[in-house]
C-alpha cells in the first residue's frame, strides 16, 4: 500500500477530489472489480469500471448489471457508459444515479474496434458533431449533480480530426472533465501517442479539466506528459497491465515532481509478482464467485505479470492453463522466489498494439458531418459489448 504525501498534486472532478491527479482507464475484461481493487492496494486515484453497452445497461442484461457491481471498499464508484442514442444514453445515466449505483460516469467516444465503427459508434461518432453534442448535453442534464465526464482519441483519421471541435462542445455542455488517447481511430494503438494533441487542447479548453492518455508506461512517463502538455492528469490503460504497483510508483512519481525531489520505482522480484498475481486470482474468485472461472480469467494476465522474469517455457504454459488455486499454488512454489527485477525486460509497452489501418466506416460517412437517415439505422446496431480507446 502506498503513502501518500501530504503535497501530492491533486485533481477535482466535479465534487470527486483525487489525491492524485491518475485515473485507470476502461479496459474490456480486464478493469473488473477485482483488478480495480488490486490497483487501489497499490495507489490512488479514480478506477474506472469496463465499458458497459448504454442499451444493455438499460435493459438490464445479467452481463451488464454483474459489470456495473462495485466492491463496498470501491469508492468513489466509477461506470463507464457507450452508447449511440441520446435518448438510450440518458435513460441509462438516469438509471445509474436514480438506483444511486454511481459517484462518476464516464462516456466512450474512443473506441477503435472495427465492428464498432463500421456502424459509427466509438471513434467514429463525434465526426457526426450534432449527435456528438446531443448526446453529452443529455447525459450532463441526467446525471444532475453526479460529475460526468468523456474520454474520446483525437479523430479518425488524420485528415478527419474532431478532437477540438468535440473537446468545446463537451466543455459547453459542462462535463467535468475531458481524456483524450493522442491516437486516431486509424494509428489503433500502434506507434506513440501524438502528446501534441493533448497540449493543443488543454490549451483549447479553459474551464474544464483535461487528461492525457497514450503511452504512460511508468512514472516517469506521466510527469513528462503533465510538464510537456501542461494536462491536470493521467488516464492509464495497457501500461499498468500484469503491474498494479504502477499505480505507486505514480503516486510517486507525481509526489516528488510536486515536491521537486527524487522517488524510487517499484522493482519487484519474481516472489512479489508470485503474491500478487496470487492476490489477483483470489479477488477473481471473490467477484465471479466461482474458482473455477476466475482461474479461467486469469490466465490471459500470465504473461504480462512475468513479462522479462524468467519462469521457465513448462512453468509459463502450464499456468497459461491453470485450473485450481492449489495447482497455482504449486507452480508459483516452482519459481525462484528470490529472482530480482529483470530491468528494462520487465519494462516499456505491452497488451494490444496492432499497426494503423483503415478504418472501417459506414458506407458514405465521412461525406456529412450532420447524421442523415441512411445512417441512423446503422447506429442501432453499434452499442455492441466491445472495449477500447
Amino acid at each position: 500500500m502506498t503513502t501518500l504525501a501530504a503535497t501530492a498534486p491533486r485533481l477535482q472532478i466535479g465534487p470527486i477530489k483525487l489525491d492524485v491527479p491518475v485515473v485507470l482507464a476502461p479496459m474490456a475484461g480486464i478493469t473488473n472489480t477485482a483488478f480495480r481493487r488490486l490497483c487501489r492496494e497499490f495507489g490512488a486515484g479514480l478506477y474506472v469500471s469496463e465499458m458497459i453497452t448504454s442499451r444493455a445497461l438499460v435493459e438490464r442484461t445479467p452481463t451488464s448489471m454483474r459489470l456495473i457491481q462495485h466492491h463496498e471498499s470501491e469508492t468513489p464508484r466509477s461506470i463507464q457508459l457507450y452508447g449511440v442514442d441520446p435518448k438510450t444514453v440518458s435513460e441509462a445515466v438516469t438509471m445509474l444515479v436514480a438506483e444511486d449505483r454511481a459517484d462518476h460516469i464516464d462516456l466512450n467516444f474512443g473506441c477503435p474496434v472495427a465492428k464498432v465503427t463500421r456502424k459509427g459508434g466509438g471513434s467514429a461518432l463525434p465526426w457526426k458533431h450534432t449527435l456528438f453534442r446531443e448526446i453529452v448535453e443529455g447525459a450532463v442534464k441526467a446525471a444532475g449533480d453526479i460529475p460526468l465526464t468523456i474520454k474520446m482519441r483525437k479523430g479518425i483519421d488524420d485528415d478527419h480530426l474532431t478532437y477540438l471541435e468535440a473537446g468545446r462542445a463537451a466543455e459547453g455542455a459542462g462535463v467535468a472533465s475531458i481524456a483524450l488517447h493522442a491516437r486516431t481511430a486509424a494509428d489503433y494503438y500502434s506507434g506513440t501517442a501524438d502528446w501534441s494533441a493533448i497540449a493543443t487542447l488543454k490549451q483549447t479548453i479553459t474551464s474544464t479539466p483535461v487528461l492525457g492518455n497514450g503511452d504512460i508506461w511508468s512514472g516517469a512517463d506521466a510527469v513528462r506528459m503533465m510538464d510537456e502538455t501542461g494536462c491536470d492528469g493521467v488516464v492509464v490503460g495497457r501500461g499498468c497491465l500484469g503491474r498494479p504497483w504502477l499505480f505507486g510508483d505514480l503516486v510517486n512519481a507525481l509526489t516528488a515532481r510536486e515536491n521537486g525531489e527524487s522517488y524510487e520505482t517499484a522493482q519487484p522480484d519474481i516472489g512479489t509478482v508470485a503474491r500478487t498475481l496470487r492476490r489477483h486470482t483470489e479477488l477473481l474468485v471473490e467477484f465471479l464467485d466461482s474458482e473455477e472461472w476466475a482461474c479461467r480469467d486469469i490466465r490471459k494476465h500470465i504473461a504480462w505479470y512475468f513479462k522479462g522474469y524468467s519462469v521457465g517455457s513448462d512453468i509459463r504454459a502450464s499456468l497459461g492453463l491453470v485450473e485450481s488455486l492449489q495447482q497455482m499454488d504449486d507452480l508459483l512454489g516452482r519459481l525462484d522466489w528470490d529472482q530480482p527485477y529483470p530491468g528494462d525486460a520487465a519494462e516499456g509497452p505491452r497488451g494490444r498494439a496492432g499497426s494503423p489501418k483503415r478504418v472501417a466506416l459506414p458506407d458514405r460517412w465521412l461525406e456529412s458531418r450532420e447524421l442523415g437517415e441512411a445512417h441512423r439505422a446503422e447506429l442501432s446496431q453499434a452499442e455492441l459489448s466491445t472495449s477500447g480507446g
